[in-house]
């Protein structure tokens, strides 16, 4: 894999990420554009515990532009995007429209002095496009590419990690219009956050408290996994290296996670064997959420990674993909219950939801 850094024109990074060693990444980005906007600012819900993330420039982001004005297409004589390339592999730039950014401005005051800490919102937000083609989905990416799209993660796992002002890096895509997905490109982000998220820290609790009531001996995430497997009745698919099941207690209607089947931390943890081993598995049961009504199911992949500083030895590196769509025409909203009081009701059980995805002719 070749691995070339390049600009775009109001300075922001562009990384290619090439499955050819003789790829050359030399066209530069000419349109004219205005600097980009500086970070954001965050404040802190002292009644939830909770960084919020304030960034009112992001009302002005593309949305839901014609095909023939995609940003995250291969560049045109007619049309200049945001890859300055006329093709590509994989490419990973910073966001236009970031929610946390290196770029800092001056310091703010306190919203309410004493009770809402408000801190300019340090990180970065990147977009990672997976395919210059527009028309594709992760779903149709040859097992190659996935590994391309492996290397890339892993890649921008390190190296925020190593940043400051960085304590979490989060890849995740979502896709479809019924999950607000505003671009159709085949593409997902990382959000590099500079706090460790509240769901994060939740789970990482419970792992903390599991292995304090056993004496310091068991992982929690490592014993549900060895649990699923011992009970079979959920798990989806899975090979030497990787399982696929859906959890006991899922909150959407089909949620399926993925685990290595050695406990470790992050992305860049993963040996070349596992990173091998991932893409057919992911891509499977891809196929079998689509294949579940016959139609393209709106979904969210979120990689569960260690923070960068803390509990790394509690993290157990996953996969959550879940998808909205609980009927063909139906959609699972997150109303009263889950939105104001966050308790899930889940009209699927899971047992039938792994059966049903089981049962997906490939």
């Amino acid at each position: 894999m070749k691995r070339t850094v390049t600009h775009l024109a109001d300075g922001r990074e562009l990384i290619y990420f090439d499955e050819r060693d003789d790829a050359s990444r030399d066209t530069a980005d000419t349109r004219d554009l205005p600097p980009p906007p500086p970070a954001s600012e965050m404040r802190h819900d002292p009644i939830l515990d909770e960084w919020v993330a304030i960034a009112a420039h992001r009302q002005s982001r593309t949305f839901l532009p014609p095909t023939d004005e995609c940003p995250l297409c291969p560049s045109t004589p007619q049309w200049q995007s945001e890859i300055p390339a006329s093709e590509y592999d994989v490419v990973v730039f910073e966001n236009r429209f970031p929610s946390f950014s290196h770029r800092v401005g001056p310091a703010q005051g306190d919203i309410l002095p004493g009770l809402v800490p408000t801190r300019p919102a340090a990180g970065r937000c990147e977009v990672v496009c997976f395919t210059s083609d527009h028309n594709a989905s992760f779903a149709s990416l040859t097992p190659a590419r996935v590994r391309t799209v492996m290397e890339a993660w892993a890649d921008r796992t390190a190296e925020l990690s190593t940043r400051d002002d960085i304590e979490q890096v989060f890849c995740f895509e979502n896709r479809g219009e019924e999950i607000g997905v505003t671009l159709s490109h085949p593409h997902g982000q990382i959000y590099a956050y500079p706090f460790v998220t509240p769901r994060t820290r939740r789970m990482l609790r419970s792992a903390r408290e599991y292995r304090d009531r056993s004496a310091g001996s068991n992982n929690l995430f490592a014993d549900v996994l060895a649990a699923e497997r011992a009970a079979g009745t959920r798990i989806v698919a899975g090979n030497e290296l990787w399982t696929a099941f859906v959890p006991a207690t899922a909150r959407w209607p089909f949620e399926i996670h993925l685990y290595p089947n050695r406990q470790v931390a992050d992305i860049p943890a993963l040996t070349g064997a596992e990173r091998d081993a991932f893409g057919p598995l992911y891509l499977e049961v891809l196929r079998r959420l689509d294949g579940m009504f016959g139609l393209a199911m709106p979904y969210i992949a979120a990689w569960h990674q260690a923070p960068v500083r803390v509990a790394r030895d509690l993290a157990y590196l996953h996969l959550q993909l879940f998808s909205t769509r609980r009927a063909p025409g139906k959609l699972k909203y997150l109303a009263g219950s889950e939105s104001a009081m966050g308790v899930f009701v889940n009209d699927v059980r899971p047992e039938q939801a792994a059966q049903m995805l089981r049962e997906v002719s490939l």
